[in-house]
């Protein structure tokens, strides 16, 4: 079977999750599904829930930089490091131990912050396995991806609690 490139993007809520719906549709089907997160801990829930699925693996962002804005120019080089290095081993693993399904969650915004080679992911998209699916999360990817994608998601926020200054909750945001 094909396996094509999907983008869940936009500034709405459910790109992460539109991901794990795939993941575990794909994990029950009894496919090996790899999740990679970018730009965050392994402090959110649904970690916790599939890392009891057999056919998931979960990489997480083990290291935070903060917000783009305040890093120094040396902690933006540490990020870069971190994070080409987690997408260039993701990829690797995801061919050596030929997974099914690949989510990079959050790229987007790490290549938007230059924190990782963009030549590289396009190229790992246009070269990867013909049966790899792969999941694109984040806001604004760029066109080079869109282009590149045979599924493109907009998840446009309507409405949020955030606009009314309500904190991430555990279980639904966290």
């Amino acid at each position: 079977m094909k396996g094509y490139i999907h983008i869940y993007c936009g500034d709405g809520k459910g790109k992460t999750t539109a991901a794990l719906g795939l993941a575990l549709r794909a994990a029950g089907a009894g496919k090996k599904v790899l999740l990679v997160r970018f730009m965050k801990t392994n402090s959110s829930s649904e970690v916790s829930a599939l890392s009891l699925h057999a056919n998931i693996t979960v990489i997480p962002s083990v290291k935070v930089f903060g917000y783009f804005y305040s890093l120094t120019p040396a902690e933006k080089e540490q990020a870069f490091e971190y994070y080409d290095a987690l997408l260039k081993d993701a990829c690797k693993k995801a061919i050596d131990d030929n997974y099914d399904l690949l989510i990079l969650d959050e790229i987007t915004y790490a290549e938007s912050y230059h924190f990782i080679d963009s030549d590289y992911l396009i190229t790992f998209l246009r070269t990867k396995p013909e049966h790899l699916e792969v999941v694109i999360t984040g806001k604004q990817p760029t066109q080079e991806l869109l282009d590149i994608a045979d599924y493109i998601s907009d998840i446009k926020k309507v409405r949020h609690p955030y606009d009314k200054g309500v904190l991430p909750r555990e279980g639904i945001e966290l």
